[in-house]
């Protein structure tokens, strides 16, 4: 079982920034080894994926976020981020982090995860 404790979102102007991070813990679990992400729901909308990151530190974005959201993660605390830039009303929703993410570096339309983060608000006002 992998346990994923989020931090960070908030309220914030269109245009501004906010950064995301999410703890990963596991009994009997190497979380080092999982491409770890997030994903976000807009009200009236499905999940969707927004960015995750392999064990080697290759990235995946979606088109929406791309040269705005930065993820990253630290192996040795188990711990990934997410640095969100020129954020905009479209950006709305709940975020979660999740871990293992299936087919990390293929088309996000295509992930899955067993594990979840408790979510995170992100608002962002025009």
């Amino acid at each position: 079982v992998v346990q994923l404790h989020q931090s960070g979102g908030g309220s914030v102007q269109a245009g501004g920034s906010l950064r995301l991070s999410c703890a990963a813990s596991g009994e009997g679990e190497d979380v080092s080894l999982y491409c770890m992400g997030w994903f976000r729901q807009a009200p009236g909308k499905e999940r969707e994926g927004v960015a995750g990151i392999d064990p080697d530190g290759v990235t995946n974005y979606a088109d929406s976020v791309k040269g705005r959201f930065t993820i990253t993660r630290d192996s040795a605390e188990n711990t990934v981020y997410l640095q969100m830039n020129s954020l905009t009303p479209e950006d709305t929703g709940m975020y979660y982090c999740a871990a293992p993410i299936r087919r990390c570096l293929g088309g996000l339309t295509t992930w899955s995860s067993d594990y979840w983060g408790q979510g995170t608000q992100v608002t962002v006002s025009s």
